[in-house]
């Protein structure tokens, strides 16, 4: 029996290229024949995949996982595959949020929304990597619909930090950190209007750490360094990173004081949960997917009150009590996360069909 996966656009550290790995090898290691077949793939993958035209026609038990996160020409194919249907449904943002900045990535987004919903009569399984994704999945027109998380490689985080980089920004300041694509449902600007209430309020040392691809939308970080400007923000105050390597990455998790999220869309959210291995307190504006991957753990905020969120940073900074006791509610969560039984799942799922 074949379970092969789809995955449009490859990629080494991508969450969703990790997963697709652990689920083949974990596959292979269950006596399944399996493999993933993209349209494009980052170099040093092709020992670990196959390109979509070579995707043999699957026979009536065989099981395909379509790793949906953005369209492309797999999802008119995958509609015509034999065999058994699941999708994993990695969430894509409303066209809404890009409308100001990129007709294309309205458009793109626009059609992907679209392209999901078209599979539901062709899907015999949609998995969400959230319960906020799971009922998008609902609503999109899914019938049979479940949760099935990303996959983390915990051992990654073991790694040695960058200690120069370390050390540079272990200083005196308050280090505020946000993880992700410089976009505009992610709303850096409401970040950086914290950054002004802190600096005028607080204290002049305070320090917004963005690490995420500066490129993904131009015109909107364009926006952001012209709005930093128009608020007197200096660039060391505001340090966008661009894409780094992970031992930096790590760098800037363990020298930052708290981890502040105010997106507005968010499918998984990966960072929380990365927060919550180094020990770093969460606030997150309680929206979409946050409070299901954080659940008790963390500070959700219902609204964006820059002021009480400037004193909320400095409170956990300067309360050790309290800092431990929102580090210990994160350990909780963590723990529960790392024991979910995922892959105890997916094989009942492909147990299922085979019946």
């Amino acid at each position: 029996m074949r379970v092969n996966q789809l995955v449009p656009s490859f990629h080494k550290g991508d969450a969703i290229g990790d997963t697709a790995l652990h689920i083949k090898n974990f596959l292979l290691s269950q006596g399944f024949q399996s493999n993933i077949y993209c349209l494009e793939r980052d170099q040093g993958l092709e020992d670990q995949s196959e390109l979509f035209e070579n995707l043999p026609e699957p026979d009536k038990k065989d099981v395909t996982l379509f790793h949906f996160a953005l369209p492309s020409p797999m999802t008119d194919a995958f509609k015509n595959l034999s065999g058994q249907k699941i999708i994993i449904y990695h969430n894509i943002t409303p066209p809404d949020f890009f409308e100001e900045f990129s007709e294309e990535m309205a458009r793109i987004t626009r059609l992907g929304r679209e392209q999901i919903a078209a599979l539901a009569p062709y899907t015999h399984l949609a998995l969400g990597d959230s319960e906020y994704n799971r009922r998008e999945l609902e609503d999109f027109g899914f019938k049979q619909t479940d949760v099935f998380p990303l996959f983390i490689d915990f051992e990654k985080y073991k790694k040695p930090v960058n200690s120069f980089v370390y050390d540079l920004y272990n200083d005196d300041r308050t280090n505020i950190l946000f993880v992700g694509r410089i976009v505009p449902n992610k709303k850096i600007e409401d970040l950086i209007r914290v950054v002004q209430y802190y600096k005028k309020f607080i204290s002049p040392l305070i320090r917004l750490i963005i690490i995420g691809k500066t490129s993904s939308l131009p015109k909107y970080y364009q926006a952001l360094i012209k709005f930093m400007d128009k608020l007197f923000i200096q660039p060391d105050e505001v340090v966008f990173t661009g894409h780094i390597p992970d031992s930096e990455m790590f760098s800037f998790y363990r020298a930052s004081d708290v981890f502040l999220s105010l997106s507005e869309h968010e499918g998984f959210g990966l960072p929380f949960i990365e927060s919550l291995i180094f020990d770093l307190p969460v606030i997150a504006y309680n929206c979409t997917a946050v409070p299901y991957t954080l659940k008790e753990a963390g500070v959700l905020v219902n609204s964006k009150d820059f002021r009480k969120l400037g004193e909320l940073i400095h409170k956990i900074k300067e309360d050790k009590e309290l800092r431990k006791k929102i580090v210990q509610g994160q350990r909780h969560r963590l723990n529960e996360f790392k024991s979910l039984p995922s892959q105890k799942k997916l094989l009942k799922y492909i147990e299922d069909f085979a019946t």
